[in-house]
């Protein structure tokens, strides 16, 4: 891994093992996943020209509260805010502003992590203040194909390394970077646990999957350059190098006995395998 996915990723778990979470400990984490993709649901008619991410990031920290829960980034290693809101060429931990003001051509990452009853549910969504260029339409359809095809490798015996291989070729076969110097995780009884989940590699790389690993898949794409850099005045905000635009959709998975279960889905959109 890159020094600055080291960087990043301090702060979990010093252990290497892969929880495997109880029945009892899955059910806590499902209740919260599904919090979390309401709050995507919530937001979403609030996301029209002339809204700041200030205005969008209060609105989301009150409904995860109102509902019993509280934002896991507010607060997390210094992070001022309650979710990361990420537009056009943010890649990702872009902090929410009433000086950032969504207008029309903007496309936006909403990130949203939830701890209810002390589980963590985590999912990020897109969104478009339209009319948007077709090259940017584009951009998060490959995009939403990458998480698609990187789920789809979600099952008891398979390695890790294939979820990353799959991202990986789709995105490249489409002319697009892979964010390599950030990554999925597996969550639920911590905000970041084991394992790193690249969205790069090879298909028989990395440990081994099974039932009742939970992790989240959260493929990166950008229209150019594969690698970012983060802004040194908040530390937080990473942008394409090429200031290109970038695109992510992530959600959290559970491995099955049988195959997966993607608990941020609340749309039905992923049959459980």
């Amino acid at each position: 891994m890159r020094n600055l996915a080291r960087k990043i990723l301090r702060g979990r778990s010093r252990k290497n093992e892969i929880i495997i979470k109880t029945p009892e400990q899955i059910e806590g984490i499902r209740r919260s996943c599904r919090l979390a993709a309401e709050a995507l649901d919530f937001i979403e008619p609030h996301v029209q020209e002339g809204v700041s991410t200030d205005a969008l990031d209060r609105m989301l920290e009150e409904f995860i509260r109102d509902h019993g829960a509280v934002p896991a980034p507010k607060g997390y290693r210094g992070y001022p805010r309650a979710t990361c809101i990420s537009l056009n060429e943010v890649v990702c931990h872009g902090i929410p502003s009433e000086r950032i003001v969504l207008k029309k051509g903007d496309i936006l990452n909403i990130d949203v992590t939830t701890i209810l009853d002390g589980y963590y549910g985590d999912t990020s969504r897109m969104y478009a203040v339209e009319p948007i260029s077709d090259a940017a339409r584009r951009l998060l359809k490959v995009t939403k194909e990458c998480l698609d095809l990187g789920i789809a490798q979600v099952r008891p015996g398979n390695r890790f390394g294939a979820i990353g291989a799959a991202i990986e070729t789709h995105a490249r076969a489409h002319g697009y970077g892979v964010v390599y110097q950030f990554c999925g995780h597996g969550v639920g009884l911590k905000f970041h646990e084991p394992p790193d989940v690249m969205h790069v590699g090879r298909p028989h790389d990395g440990p081994v999957m099974k039932p009742g690993m939970i992790f989240t898949i959260e493929p990166m794409i950008n229209e150019g350059k594969s690698r970012v850099t983060v802004d040194a005045a908040d530390g937080w905000t990473a942008r394409t190098i090429d200031r290109k635009l970038s695109a992510q959709y992530e959600h959290t998975v559970l491995v099955t006995p049988t195959g997966y279960e993607v608990l941020t889905d609340i749309h039905g959109e992923y049959p459980a395998t």
